[in-house]
């Protein structure tokens, strides 16, 4: 019997022990996450590059259009433009940042631009990659790194 009660108290001893490794976080663990999530809040851009080609949070290509001025604040790509070339759409509460501005449209909207040229997405690309609409008319154009 003592040895069937010291069997039940070794093991909630040791099960107390292993509860409490779970739930003690790992040594600086707490401020690593802290970082991350700092680094997650912190930078909200709405594109990156990958193989050198800009590209939206989709990897979906991204586009100027050579008869948008830099860093004028706005688009001239409107109505049956604008259904071609839908434009990388920024929400009221995104600030720029680096290299990343916010223009609005002549609709009010907002949209994101890249070194002061607004950015675009073409509805022919299809997938992820597609650069269908590179050198499209001699205006519009990949943004490459």
């Amino acid at each position: 019997m003592k040895f069937i009660s010291a069997l039940i108290v070794s093991s909630a001893v040791i099960s107390g022990s292993a509860f409490a490794a779970e739930k003690a976080p790992a040594k600086g663990s707490e401020k690593t996450a802290a970082k991350t999530s700092k680094k997650a809040e912190k930078s909200n851009l709405p594109a990156k590059f990958e193989k050198g080609v800009l590209v939206d949070s989709k990897g979906m290509t991204l586009y100027t259009f050579d008869k948008d001025t830099a860093n004028s604040g706005k688009s001239v790509c409107n109505k049956d433009c604008i259904e071609a070339w839908p434009a990388l759409a920024a929400t009221a509460t995104d600030k720029s940042e680096g290299d990343f501005t916010v223009v609005t449209r002549d609709d009010g909207s907002k949209q994101w631009a890249h070194k002061g040229k607004p950015l675009y997405l073409w509805v022919k690309d299809i997938k992820p990659g597609d650069k269908t609409g590179d050198k499209f008319k001699d205006v519009w154009h990949v943004v490459k790194q």
